[in-house]
């Protein structure tokens, strides 16, 4: 019994040591993050078999903000989970932030993997960080520091690369992607800069759950009056079950998990799985094809992230 005590505590301290925590975080991250990109190779595969973005948007967030909020309730109590709908000022700040952040998103990404691929659709979101730096200085009237300004020369010529994998007279893909996937970065930085307050009263939890359910709402009403149900295989059906689940509820458990055993700036470096993720299924499932000038891209977009990540400012 002694020794079995003794191993029980020597157990316990070792998955309380900070080194544990963080590989432990870096997991829930990095597998959260992959899940991510597989929903957007997922997504693909349904558009090519005539699936409407905006539906797949409609279901994806409604689903998943009913099964969050009903979560939320389970772990918090629907006491703190109806809060944010008490106070006016709340409930307009979140009713944008699920519009124009969340529905944003959503249907900004998914459009521009339908325009194009998972793969330059999850990239070009990636460039959300250069939008955060951007709104950061003007908001503080100041230059960008030679730091953020080289980050963002690095971003720019990444991403010239990807959509014209080398050839500057022509897009390697359609112009629509390229103007979705960046707007898909605003709407990541609008999601990123707007809910903080509504965050710090109310919990994430509770705050993505009415999000979902504000921007899935809002999509199932100008969706499903002018479009009928999709007549899918059970194989489609399943994709759309994964995108639901395991593309948007379960990856966001795990990176809410991560951020309690590392920072958000390695949270947010560890979520370069997602791109790289989408890129290797996309070759290696879809054939997609991807030249040096493609790679060269994805590269120094993934490094931008990187280094905004780890400056302190």
């Amino acid at each position: 019994m002694t020794e079995s005590a003794a191993i029980v505590r020597w157990v316990r301290s070792m998955a309380q040591g900070a080194r544990f925590r963080r590989f432990r975080g870096i997991g829930l991250a990095l597998l959260g993050s992959i899940l991510w990109g597989v929903s957007g190779t997922a997504a693909q595969v349904l558009f090519a078999d005539h699936v409407d973005p905006a539906w797949l948007v409609a279901v994806r967030m409604t689903l998943a903000g009913l099964m969050l909020l009903g979560a939320t309730c389970a772990k918090e109590g629907a006491a703190k989970a109806f809060a944010p709908w008490r106070e006016r000022y709340s409930a307009v700040r979140m009713m944008v932030f699920g519009l124009a952040g969340l529905l944003g998103v959503q249907y900004t990404y998914f459009a521009a993997i339908h325009a194009g691929n998972a793969a330059t659709a999850t990239v070009l979101q990636y460039m959300a960080p250069i939008v955060i730096v951007a709104y950061a200085s003007a908001r503080a009237r100041r230059f960008p520091s030679l730091a953020q300004m080289s980050c963002l020369f690095l971003a720019m010529a990444g991403c010239g690369l990807l959509v014209t994998d080398g050839h500057m007279g022509r897009l390697a893909v359609s112009g629509w992607c390229v103007v979705w996937g960046l707007l898909s970065a605003v709407a990541v930085a609008v999601y990123s800069i707007f809910p903080i307050p509504l965050i710090a009263r109310f919990g994430p939890m509770s705050v993505t759950a009415w999000g979902m359910l504000v921007g899935g709402t809002a999509m199932d009403l100008f969706t499903f009056p002018r479009h009928e149900m999709p007549h899918l295989t059970f194989g489609a059906w399943y994709l759309v079950a994964f995108v639901v689940v395991f593309g948007t509820l379960v990856p966001f458990y795990l990176y809410l998990a991560s951020l309690r055993d590392i920072t958000p700036a390695d949270a947010s470096m560890v979520a370069s799985g997602e791109p790289l993720a989408a890129t290797v299924l996309a070759v290696s499932v879809l054939h997609q094809p991807l030249g040096w000038a493609g790679m060269l891209g994805i590269v120094c977009v993934l490094g931008t992230v990187t280094l905004l990540a780890r400056m302190r400012t």
